[in-house]
């Protein structure tokens, strides 16, 4: 029996049919679908919902929340300067939060991390029961170096928390960083979400997206995590392609919600 982290459900459906798009792109991994006014739930490969992996740049999510609550970043369009290291184009300048989210900026949050510290990081990080709740090593890298890991379900579980406002910060905390997530606004749907990529100790590559659809004002949360043995594998690109595909397959971003 599964034990949802995430949600009470009241229908559980293991959709196997998805497998054709985890092939198409090569990958292995999981699908997490929550339809939250129904409790209606959907997943691929149930084998590894519970299992916990590094979060990658997901934990941009709770690093804002964090840096916002505790007054290191007083809101999103605060601007953390360039460190002057050249890494990538996007993300060798000045960069307001808002835009460092949404480049996945690294170096903005690791200094975030590091003004934010490790005795206040750790504090939230147990206070949200977030994955494993280890933090060991430098306060700006254990969520990449597969210090700190978490569950697609809890992943799923953190999002849905996010979008009704029910985590442990101020309102307002919660509202900037549901602001930052939103990626596509459109008539049709809103999505909001946050990408993760990085390898476990195996050196295979994980990639997360987790966050949620609206259409006609009903949230569906979601959580995909891949897994690629191939060190070129392009995981970027095909993680946001296998997820449009999931969504358009269950009929979102058509208009039909």
């Amino acid at each position: 029996m599964l034990l949802f982290h995430s949600c009470s459900i009241n229908n559980i459906k293991i959709d196997q049919e998805l497998k054709t798009y985890f092939d198409r792109y090569q990958v292995t991994g999981t699908f997490a679908l929550l339809d939250n006014a129904q409790a209606h739930f959907t997943i691929y490969d149930s084998s590894n919902y519970k299992k916990r992996v590094s979060p990658a740049s997901t934990f941009k999510i709770v690093n804002a929340l964090i840096g916002l609550e505790t007054g290191r970043l007083f809101d999103e369009k605060m601007v953390i300067p360039w460190d002057g290291v050249t890494r990538r184009p996007e993300w060798d300048k000045d960069l307001t939060m808002q835009e460092a989210f949404r480049a996945s900026a690294v170096p903005y949050f690791c200094e975030l991390a590091r003004r934010i510290g490790k005795d206040t990081m750790q504090f939230w990080i147990d206070t949200l029961q977030y994955g494993n709740k280890t933090i060991t090593g430098p306060v700006d890298s254990f969520w990449l170096n597969n210090t700190l890991l978490i569950s697609p379900d809890e992943q799923l579980g953190l999002v849905k928390r996010l979008y009704f406002e029910q985590l442990p910060f101020q309102k307002r905390t919660q509202q900037i960083v549901k602001k930052v997530m939103l990626q596509d606004d459109n008539s049709l749907y809103k999505l909001s979400y946050k990408t993760g990529w990085g390898t476990d100790p195996q050196g295979i590559q994980i990639g997360w997206i987790t966050g949620w659809i609206e259409e006609n004002r009903h949230p569906y949360f979601f959580v995909l995590l891949v897994r690629s043995s191939d060190p070129n594998y392009n995981m970027v690109q095909n993680r946001m392609a296998l997820l449009k595909d999931l969504l358009l397959h269950y009929d979102f971003m058509k208009g039909k919600k």
